[in-house]
């Protein structure tokens, strides 16, 4: 091709471009807030770094992982749950406890029918928000058995059979929207809480991390932005790695 009919074909697309740009402007002008935000999120470029890669904080590909979270109170119930080990002993401290507490944890929600959103597992004890389902499994059996199948696998690697290892569990059902995001929060940062890490996203056994990179970010803008002082929690631990 000349070099005239290459610039002639340069300005048939900038022409082009600016129409298309004209027509756009025109289009957005008429949508909604949401709408915009929608269109924002997906042009939003995603780092280099964080692109096709799993979260560096997530249990083995064997592990179930939930899907994102949903943010929203649950028709058939949703709880807050709180568990300790007896005298508040830390069973399981090390990384081996904590990677198969919490992916034990997990996993049974999922099989007993429950979708967890939080979670934050310790050497002495454990938090997780979740919603029930029509067909779930009643939470206090689900919970013994949990406490039944992890206290007797730590006893066997322990040698210590008929060993008591978990006290008692506290749950709360949540009804309103503001006291159940900011349990949400209060169990994404609930390491940061116990001055265990600087930032929450850096404790490997809470949902932190899976939340920041799951959720959108306007999810997590808002979801941090509750304030936990006021929650009142069986949450008197000193939890160590």
């Amino acid at each position: 091709m000349s070099d005239a009919g290459n610039s002639q074909s340069a300005a048939r697309d900038v022409a082009e471009a600016d129409r298309l740009r004209t027509a756009l402007g025109r289009r957005l002008a008429d949508l909604s807030l949401e709408q915009l935000q929608a269109i924002h999120q997906v042009l939003s470029p995603v780092p280099a770094a964080e692109s096709h890669r799993e979260p560096r904080n997530s249990p083995p590909a064997s592990v179930w992982w939930p899907h994102a979270p949903e943010h929203r109170l649950n028709e058939s119930g949703t709880f807050i749950v709180t568990a300790g080990t007896y005298h508040k002993d830390h069973l399981f401290r090390g990384h081996h406890r904590l990677d198969f507490l919490r992916d034990q944890l997990l996993l049974r929600l999922r099989e007993s029918g429950w979708k967890v959103e939080a979670w934050a597992v310790f050497s002495n004890h454990y938090h997780f928000v979740a919603h029930a389902s029509p067909r779930c499994i009643e939470l206090k059996r689900l919970l013994n058995q949990f406490h039944w199948d992890t206290a007797e696998q730590i006893n066997a690697e322990d040698h210590k059979p008929g060993r008591r290892v978990w006290f008692n569990y506290w749950e709360s059902e949540l009804t309103f929207a503001a006291s159940y995001h900011a349990r949400l929060n209060y169990v994404h940062q609930n390491a940061v809480k116990h001055g265990l890490v600087a930032q929450a996203n850096q404790y490997p056994w809470c949902s932190a991390h899976w939340f920041e990179t799951t959720a959108s970010r306007s999810q997590v803008r808002t979801i941090y932005g509750y304030g936990t002082g006021r929650i009142k929690l069986h949450d008197e631990f000193t939890p160590v790695w």
